[in-house]
């Protein structure tokens, strides 16, 4: 089966995620970076999950999961340590059309999680369908390494950018042009540069 590749927009959706361990806990983190209504039902949770529902950021119902959890639901998790509860998760998700990730069990998944790297909103995802996590982390490994941490501040500066000549007089082909060379290798080198000879100084002496 070949996947479909895309990047989901889940500010404001609700999602559901059974289990709040060592699992789960990852889990949750990501749909609250993503924006999205994220309710937890457990019997028992991290510490830092029962911090985020004190603070009001998640919503968390101590307790096992019931099938009527899945009401008004978009998206669930199954992130237990047992494989009865994920399964009945994904049975139940099943019979609703809601889309499911048991976690670790790739016959009980509707999507599976990509390895990522994150540089500000910069994300590139690294899928084997759940084949080989070991080689995703790898090469999720190797590609962080080649895209660094400053091209979360030249992606704002393109952003910027692309929103002017938009907005602007060029065709659409010169336009294209400019946007390329302005994404390209040798101009984000040049930025690189450019910011760091422009470092602050202290007493004289170059940072």
């Amino acid at each position: 089966m070949s996947l479909f590749p895309m990047f989901l927009k889940m500010e404001g959706r609700n999602c559901l995620v059974i289990g709040a361990g060592t699992i789960g806990e990852p889990k949750i983190r990501s749909l609250l970076v993503a924006g999205a209504n994220v309710r937890v039902v457990a019997p028992e949770a991290r510490t830092s999950v029962q911090g985020w529902a004190h603070a009001g950021v998640i919503t968390w119902e101590q307790r096992t999961f019931q099938p009527e959890d899945l009401e008004d639901v978009f998206l669930v998790i199954a992130a237990t340590s047992l494989p009865e509860v994920n399964e009945a998760v994904f049975q139940e998700a099943q019979r609703r059309e809601i889309l499911c990730n048991a976690v670790d069990d790739p016959e009980r998944c509707d999507f599976f999680y990509g390895a990522l790297v994150r540089r500000g909103r910069l994300q590139v995802a690294i899928s084997t369908a759940g084949q080989s996590p070991a080689l995703a982390q790898r090469l999720r490994r190797e590609i962080q390494a080649h895209i660094r941490p400053e091209y979360a501040g030249w992606l704002e500066r393109l952003g910027t950018v692309r929103r002017k000549l938009m907005a602007g007089p060029l065709t659409p082909e010169r336009r294209k042009r400019l946007l390329h060379k302005l994404a390209s290798e040798r101009a984000f080198e040049a930025r690189r540069i450019r910011t760091s000879t422009a470092a602050p100084t202290t007493n004289g002496v170059r940072s």
